[in-house]
């Protein structure tokens, strides 16, 4: 797939508490891989863009394993919800709702994510 060269002249901003924060430019994120960032409180979130183009940010610490790896996770879809499967267990989380899939007591933030234009 080709983008148009104006679309990916964007950045990508993930929404904190009381800001907007610029995580990368559009083109540093591949569809169906995630990144993981850095917050400014030390915390981490994972990154991704789908195929359609859909922006989608969460915690990026397994709540299972405790380790920092949501973000090298494989993406896919189950019942047209997307999700990230942990490289961990391997348990499934709505990138969405934060929701474990294959275990509802279980669950990771989520973040509201834009582009904006540079």
């Amino acid at each position: 797939m080709t983008l148009a060269p104006e679309t990916l002249d964007r950045e990508v901003q993930l929404r904190l508490p009381d800001a907007w924060f610029t995580v990368c430019g559009l083109r540093a994120l591949t569809p169906g891989r995630g990144v993981a960032v850095l917050l400014p409180d030390g915390r981490q979130a994972a990154v991704f863009r789908d195929r359609a183009g859909r922006l989608y940010g969460i915690d990026n610490r397994d709540p299972f394993g405790g380790a920092a790896v949501l973000s090298r996770g494989l993406t896919g879809t189950h019942k047209g919800r997307p999700f990230v499967a942990s490289p961990l267990l391997k348990q499934r989380f709505d990138l969405e709702t934060g929701r474990c899939l294959d275990d509802p007591s279980a669950s990771v933030a989520t973040y509201r994510m834009r582009t904006r234009a540079v």
